[in-house]
C-alpha cells in the first residue's frame, strides 16, 4: 500500500525483479515473489522514486551464495560462535594435502578474516562448539591413519589448547552437543579399513571421555543433530570394500543411553552438509554410489518423516557444515573424484 503507483512500477525482492505484478488503482500493488529471489528489502520503483520496506523479506526454502572462501577445501572443521563461522583445516586437493588455516566468515557482513592457525593440519574429523569454545576432534592428516587428537580454540584469546585424547582414533564422523557434552558417533579408522559403531562422549568441563551405547550398525560419514532430546543420525556409509551408502535413520536418547530406529531416508548418501534447525535435521548434497548430489532433504522430529526441499545450487561432497541464525551454511566441498575442490559458501534458508 502506498501512493502514486502506476503500470511502470517495478517491484524487487532483494534486488530480484518480480514479473507478476498487479496494480489496483494508484495505492495498491501486489507482486508474486520471483524465482531466484533472495533475502533482502522489498523495493517499489515508480519513475525516479524508490520506496523501500522497513523490514527485510525472507525467502524460505531457498539458497543463496556467500562470499567465497579464501582457501578452497573439503572436509574442513566448522562451527558457529555468535555471527562468526570458523572454518579450520581441510584437504585442498585430490592428494589429500591438508591445511591448518583458520578462516572466519562473518554472517552479517559477508566477509572473511583470518584467525590463529590450528597447530595440526588435518581434515575429515568432527567439530563442535560449547560455551564459546570451538573443539576439533579426530580426523586424519593426509591419507595416513586416523587421529584421536582433540584441540580447542578460544576466539577471545585466539589460542589453541590440547585436550584429553579421544579413546578411539577415528575420522569421517559427526559430533553432536547436548547439555555441554559432545557425542562423537561412528566413523572410520583409516589405514585399518574399519567402520565404527562406537559412540564416545566428551565432558568439556572435566576433560574426560565416556563410552556410550554404540550405533546399531557401524557407519561413517553420517550426518547427525540434536532434535529436542533426541540425537538423530542418518544416512552414511557402511562396511565393506569402498563402502555402501545407506539411508538408515536412528535416534539416540542421551538420558537413557539407548538407540531406536526411525524412518529411513529415501536418498542414501554420505559426506553431506547438515545441521539441526528448529526440530528438523537438514541434509544437503553428498554422494551416492555413482555421483555427487544436490539433493536437499529434512527429517522432521514431530512428523517423523523426510521431506524433499529446494536443491543445492552446486552438487558436491564433503563440505563443512554449520548453522547460525536459523540457516544452514555449507563451506567448500569437492566433486566425485576430488579433481575439483571448491570455495563455495552455499547458504540455505529453511
Amino acid at each position: 500500500m502506498g501512493q502514486g503507483f502506476n503500470s511502470t512500477s517495478v517491484v524487487k525482492f532483494g534486488g530480484v525483479k518480480a514479473t507478476a505484478v498487479t496494480l489496483t488503482g494508484t495505492t495498491y500493488i501486489t507482486a508474486t515473489v520471483p524465482a531466484g529471489a533472495i533475502d533482502g528489502y522489498v523495493t517499489v520503483t515508480t519513475g525516479a522514486t524508490t520506496l523501500t520496506s522497513t523490514q527485510q523479506f525472507t525467502v524460505h526454502n531457498s539458497w543463496s551464495m556467500g562470499k567465497a572462501m579464501p582457501t578452497a577445501r573439503f572436509g574442513a572443521f566448522t562451527g558457529a560462535i555468535g555471527t562468526n563461522m570458523y572454518v579450520v583445516g581441510g584437504a585442498t586437493n585430490s592428494g589429500y594435502q591438508t591445511t591448518n588455516v583458520n578462516e572466519i566468515y562473518n554472517t552479517l557482513t559477508n566477509t572473511w578474516t583470518t584467525g590463529t592457525p590450528d597447530p595440526t593440519t588435518r581434515w575429515g574429523g568432527a567439530s563442535a562448539v560449547v560455551n564459546g569454545v570451538f573443539y576439533l576432534i579426530g580426523g586424519q592428516n593426509g591419507i595416513s591413519g586416523s587421529l584421536n587428537l582433540v584441540e580447542a580454540y578460544n576466539p577471545v584469546s585466539k589460542t589453541w589448547t590440547t585436550k584429553a585424547p579421544m579413546p578411539t582414533a577415528r575420522s569421517a564422523m559427526p559430533a553432536v552437543v547436548d547439555k555441554n557434552i559432545i557425542y562423537v558417533i561412528g566413523g572410520y579408522v583409516n589405514g585399518a579399513n574399519e567402520w565404527l559403531a562406537s559412540v564416545e562422549s566428551y565432558n568439556t568441563t572435566t576433560d574426560t571421555w565416556t563410552e556410550e551405547a554404540p550405533l546399531p550398525v557401524a557407519t561413517s560419514w553420517l550426518p547427525a543433530g540434536l532434535l529436542g532430546t533426541t540425537v538423530v543420525a542418518a544416512d552414511g556409509q557402511i562396511c565393506c570394500g569402498s563402502g555402501t551408502p545407506v539411508g538408515t535413520t536412528d535416534g539416540y536418547n542421551p538420558n537413557t543411553n539407548t538407540w531406536m530406529g526411525l524412518t529411513a531416508d529415501s536418498t542414501p548418501r554420505l559426506e553431506t552438509c547438515f545441521a539441526a534447525i528448529n526440530g528438523q535435521l537438514y541434509v544437503a548434497g553428498g554422494a551416492n554410489s555413482t555421483a555427487v548430489l544436490n539433493v536437499n532433504e529434512a527429517y522432521n522430529s514431530t512428523t517423523k518423516k523426510w521431506t524433499t526441499l529446494a536443491p543445492m545450487p552446486n552438487a558436491l561432497l564433503a563440505p563443512g557444515s554449520a548453522t547460525a541464525g536459523g540457516r544452514l551454511y555449507c563451506f567448500g566441498g569437492a566433486n566425485s573424484n576430488l579433481s575439483s575442490v571448491y570455495n563455495y559458501v552455499q547458504i540455505y534458508q529453511p
